[in-house]
């Protein structure tokens, strides 16, 4: 490994940098994107069940806000739920937005690198050409310089590509994964609203 970044030549170590945090902000983006985490399975239903049982308190508030994004939407849509449905719409929209900003952090990070990456990659491609070129002296062909100009381009090229497409790749599923999140928590809250509000049975 030591002596292809080696004959990769110095615009190697860039790439390198950049693919430690791709791998780190995709490892972090999949421990804290996991649906347990974010929608608690049965909460709208305990939060129902709750508010029924004890009516509104801060103290359900408080409670259901600390229950993750998903908690933190209902909390919203609970402390306003003896207002008028528009209202509590708007509060649980509020929120929502904010709850989206958090889930998609890095992810622009991630598709920045995606794109990056091969653009990289491509400047370690000319400077390897460079000194391809470079080995075309009045004495003939300098082996040693043209081979070195060739690992140059050709180790950075595939370095480019290497980082690139795994980045493009979890940025995608991250990107979707974020969309089925807040759709399914807008129906979550919905849901909860029509309840408490008596627009449907459960």
């Amino acid at each position: 490994m030591w002596d292809i970044i080696k004959a990769a030549g110095w615009p190697i170590w860039p790439l390198i940098f950049v693919s430690i945090v791709a791998l780190a902000l995709i490892i972090e983006r999949a421990w804290t994107l996991r649906r347990a985490q974010i929608i608690p399975a049965g909460l709208v239903d305990k939060v129902i069940a709750e508010y029924r049982k004890k009516g509104l308190t801060q103290e359900l508030v408080d409670l259901t806000a600390g229950q993750g994004p998903m908690g933190q939407i209902l909390a919203a849509g609970l402390a306003n739920i003896k207002s008028p449905r528009p209202v509590v719409k708007e509060a649980v929209e509020e929120t929502g937005v904010v709850v989206a900003h958090g889930l998609e952090k890095y992810l622009n990070a991630i598709g920045t690198i995606a794109a990056a990456a091969p653009l990289m990659g491509l400047l370690g491609t000319i400077i390897g050409m460079i000194e391809i070129f470079g080995s075309t002296g009045s004495a003939g062909v300098d082996p040693t310089r043209l081979a070195n100009g060739i690992s140059v381009a050709l180790y950075n090229t595939a370095m480019g590509i290497i980082v690139a497409v795994p980045a493009l790749m979890f940025y995608r599923y991250f990107r979707g994964k974020v969309d089925s999140l807040l759709i399914e928590m807008e129906q979550q809250a919905t849901r909860m609203v029509d309840i408490l509000h008596g627009d449907r049975a459960k």
